[in-house]
């Protein structure tokens, strides 16, 4: 019984996987020069185009600007995390349930739809978040001014000097 080598040579964009006795592993080494010389001239590249590297970066980019970036304790329940979120620059503009979801996705919680919606909508109720329908009929959250100020508490307007009484 004669044992079997697998070699698997990767490029950018094509993988070559040879498997063959092992007796035969240096007839087959020195084959994968001429095996690459046949693969096409996009798949030896040693580099990707100089768009698609571009493509990435924004990509990159706007995920990095799209997402909120939050700390998470053991003890935060979804509402809590929730409310991280929407303290975020993020959390400024009008949020679907589905971009809160892909959030909390995003950071591996994995929760029901409708515990979400349930839960922004407690969130509404309570003040926390603000919630409006947009053109399309949809509800959309933002923080509220509780949420965007500094403490998480709303912040006392600034007095005219009148007094009333006295």
């Amino acid at each position: 019984m004669s044992s079997t080598a697998k070699i698997r040579v990767r490029v950018p964009s094509a993988e070559v996987e040879i498997e063959a006795p092992l007796q035969e592993l240096k007839e087959i080494i020195a084959l994968l020069p001429e095996l690459m010389a046949q693969l096409p001239v996009n798949a030896v590249q040693s580099s990707p185009p100089k768009e698609t590297v571009q493509a990435e970066q924004k990509h990159e980019q706007a995920n990095s600007e799209t997402m909120p970036t939050i700390s998470l304790e053991k003890s935060d329940s979804l509402s809590d995390i929730i409310a991280k979120i929407f303290r975020e620059p993020w959390g400024r503009k009008p949020r679907k349930l589905n971009h809160v979801r892909e959030v909390l996705e995003s950071y591996g919680l994995i929760y029901p739809k409708q515990s979400v919606a349930v839960t922004l909508l407690r969130l509404a109720q309570s003040g926390k978040l603000r919630r409006f329908k947009d053109d399309s009929g949809e509800f959309v959250y933002t923080a509220s001014t509780s949420l965007s100020s500094p403490q998480g508490t709303l912040q006392p307007e600034p007095s005219l000097g009148v007094q009333l009484g006295a």
